[in-house]
């Protein structure tokens, strides 16, 4: 029977030779990720459960992110609480403050996935891994305890949209402005509890940091993950960053799907999703009569090096407009060390914005980038529901690094190729 690659993956790993869409299956986990938020109260469901040994140490991945270094006591409580965890359970892969940073551009970085792998975590973005070929998904902190404890996860085998990419993205269009026109194109329920599969000669030009952004933004429109499919590119990363042997799996030619969207990538503009869903895409060209007041650069969609390089290529020699807020945030301490290396901090501060450390901070609405009431925030992050960055009258508008660091040039929301043609001719 055909099937698709992540149903391939899930049959791997639920010890079948074949899975059908609707299917429920237990199926083998090579890895367990949770976080400062959701790791606390997994803890507590795990000994509420009357578990005192996990399946691995080896396998379960431990990230404090979200409010480190700590915001406020309970901050500091809850990641006191996974410090004391991981030490009684000696689990090696236990990220603090020095060696952390964002989970989702952490673990690849660290090699920590591998094409082929099974893994949950407790956060709803865990789908970018399926950037490496991986199949990965978010689940709630109750079933981080039972992966935690047993190893082992129950998932229904979900159906499959194949999104065939043709073409190369024009200069100043990234991976950000694909998955922000996807999902303005099939609606933040338009692939509910299915596999986005990417595929065509326009996946295999995507860079590696385009293909993690796009794969986390597939919660975005409902989807149980997203996944690329695995070429010399991702082999390449994996060998780069140390990740264990690749097990690659293909879709069948004849594998079966519900729908099939094709995306000319050399047609694509640059994009913004407006308040208060990600399915309100817009053209930026279309959208500068905005005037904004905040700008983040940063987070487990973007905060990656390529995004830095894209942030610099904008920022550097200009200055931030009067009366905006432009807070970058590089995901790791590894590409904050590059950063510091290129000589883009010393331009991001030139130009007028601030750097922090490695931190979800502002993402959330939990710290070092809270909206006021009636503010506005052009960002790079993942979801702009409302209240999600601040007061519930704020507004947050999802850009690429590209549109978000022009628009901290003019207060406005801006289309970035303008900026890139004026960098180029004064260079």
């Amino acid at each position: 029977m055909a099937m698709t690659m992540t149903q391939k993956i899930l049959a791997h790993h639920a010890k079948l030779d074949n899975v059908v869409a609707g299917q429920l299956i237990l199926a083998d986990l090579t890895g367990v990720l949770g976080n400062d938020i959701t790791t606390p109260v997994a803890i507590a469901e795990f000994e509420k459960a009357g578990f005192d040994s996990v399946y691995d140490p080896e396998k379960i991945n431990v990230v404090l992110d979200h409010f480190v270094p700590n915001k406020d006591i309970k901050a500091a409580k809850q990641s006191a609480a996974c410090r004391s965890f991981c030490k009684k359970h000696e689990i090696s892969h236990f990220y603090d403050v020095g060696k952390m940073g964002i989970e989702h551009a952490l673990l690849p970085e660290q090699g920590r996935i591998t094409a082929g792998d099974c893994l949950i975590g407790a956060d709803s973005h865990t789908c970018t891994y399926g950037a490496l070929g991986a199949f990965s998904t978010g689940v709630g902190s109750t079933d981080m305890a039972a992966g935690m404890a047993t190893g082992k996860a129950w998932f229904k085998v979900p159906s499959a949209i194949k999104v065939e990419l043709k073409g190369k993205l024009p200069e100043g269009v990234s991976g950000k402005d694909v998955i922000l026109s996807l999902i303005g194109q099939i609606g933040v329920d338009g692939a509910l509890y299915k596999s986005l599969e990417f595929a065509g000669d326009g996946a295999g030009e995507l860079s590696m940091d385009d293909r993690l952004c796009i794969c986390n933004m597939a919660i975005e429109a409902g989807a149980k993950n997203g996944i690329f499919p695995v070429d010399e590119k991702t082999l390449t990363y994996l060998k780069e960053h140390g990740a264990k042997e690749p097990l690659v799996f293909e879709a069948d030619a004849d594998a079966q799907y519900d729908q099939t969207i094709v995306m000319n990538l050399d047609e694509l503009v640059p994009v913004v999703s407006w308040p208060h869903l990600p399915e309100n895409t817009k053209p930026a060209a279309d959208s500068t009569e905005v005037k904004i007041d905040q700008v983040v650069i940063g987070s487990c969609t973007n905060g990656r090096m390529e995004d830095m390089e894209a942030a610099y290529e904008i920022l550097h020699g200009n200055k931030v407009a009067d009366g905006v807020r432009c807070i970058i945030i590089p995901a790791t301490m590894d590409i904050y060390k590059q950063c510091i290396s290129n000589g883009y901090l010393m331009a991001f501060i030139e130009a007028g914005a601030v750097v922090s450390t490695p931190t979800c901070g502002p993402c959330l609405g939990g710290y070092m980038g809270i909206l006021a009431p009636g503010e506005r925030c052009i960002s790079t992050t993942n979801r702009n529901f409302v209240g999600r960055m601040g007061d519930v009258t704020s507004e947050v508008y999802l850009a690429s690094p590209y549109t978000a660091a022009a628009s901290a040039l003019t207060g406005y929301i801006t289309d970035p190729r303008a900026a890139l043609a004026a960098n180029k001719e004064e260079n």
